[in-house]
């Protein structure tokens, strides 16, 4: 292994520098050459590569985003466009690629083992819905822009005595609204894993209100329905005031939380060894704050399951 490539793909995620950073330094430290490969698998299919060197990643490990910026690629999903990507990897000599990336980029990946490129997944998406993980990078940076928003929100939504709803992303996966619920001492978590009762939601605002509680707040998950919608309803049930807050991709930005810089070096530095040991296939994350690797093949089939302990608390606690 002596030329490593380096992309990231679908949505960007606070500390995918650092993994990249993570990445480029690990490979140079060993002797090998990287190229970081432009705007995901878009950028693989039409030749937009860079070589790295030490001063590429140099006062990145505190930014947001992705210096190799990123893209949806829908000509690598053909083989067409696969047989472009093989080439431009023929024409570089890359050996092996390191992919950085949610669900979607680790199919990707595992097209690229098919193709006889050993490949390594890193697991970056703020939605933590990669089920052989315990954290995604990005998850953390993402639920404590979410919580400072929630306090801020807090503060005019008690000065006003209202409900308000605030969405948050996560696709189909509820994490980042249980843990920001959780944390931000939200009344209802409505998020996909669990149906929701409106009526129950509706009755626990208003005994809130019966003993004195100044207003509500109430964390909806985007794969859960419509926070101006579910806004409507509430307020013609309940009588109260009630306000929607569509955070959007204000959670995706920003620097990345120390958590999220450390799990990103790790990760970055442990798929590099893996190339460089020969192993291909394989998803790099973490379990019980160990760093582990597993069958990328099989880390995209498990199924992710909701934290029912963390959602039994938070409803347990907002009674």
């Amino acid at each position: 292994m002596k030329t490593i490539g380096v992309l990231t793909s679908g949505g960007d995620a606070p500390g995918m520098n650092a993994a990249i950073r993570a990445v480029v330094r690990s490979a140079i430290y060993h002797e090998c050459k990287v190229y970081g490969i432009l705007r995901g698998y878009e950028g693989l299919v039409n030749a937009k590569l860079k070589e790295m060197n030490l001063s590429s990643v140099a006062d990145i490990i505190h930014r947001g985003g992705t210096i190799l910026q990123t893209a949806r690629c829908e000509d690598f999903k053909t083989e067409a466009g696969r047989k472009k990507a093989l080439n431009v990897l023929e024409v570089f000599n890359i050996d092996g690629v390191i992919v950085i990336g949610g669900d979607g980029s680790m199919t990707g990946a595992v097209k690229l083992n098919e193709m006889g490129i050993p490949a390594i997944g890193i697991p970056g998406t703020i939605d933590n819905d990669l089920a052989y993980t315990d954290y995604t990078i990005g998850f953390d940076t993402a639920i404590n822009t979410v919580v400072e928003a929630i306090s801020k929100i807090r503060d005019t939504s008690s000065s006003h005595g209202r409900v308000n709803i605030v969405e948050v992303m996560g696709r189909h996966c509820g994490d980042i609204a249980l843990y920001c619920g959780l944390a931000g001492g939200a009344e209802s978590i409505v998020i996909p894993e669990i149906p929701h009762n409106i009526d129950e939601i509706c009755r626990k605002i208003i005994r809130g209100k019966n003993r004195g509680k100044l207003h509500s707040l109430i964390l909806l998950a985007e794969g859960a329905g419509n926070a101006m919608e579910l806004a409507k309803i509430i307020e013609e049930k309940t009588s109260m005031e009630t306000r929607a807050t569509i955070l959007g991709h204000i959670q995706r930005g920003g620097s990345p939380t120390a958590t999220d810089r450390i799990l990103a070096s790790k990760l970055g530095a442990r798929a590099v060894e893996l190339l460089l040991g020969g192993k291909s296939n394989r998803a790099v994350g973490i379990k019980c704050n160990a760093i582990v690797d597993v069958d990328m093949k099989e880390a995209l089939t498990i199924e992710k399951t909701l934290d029912m302990d963390t959602y039994n608390l938070a409803s347990i606690l907002s009674i």
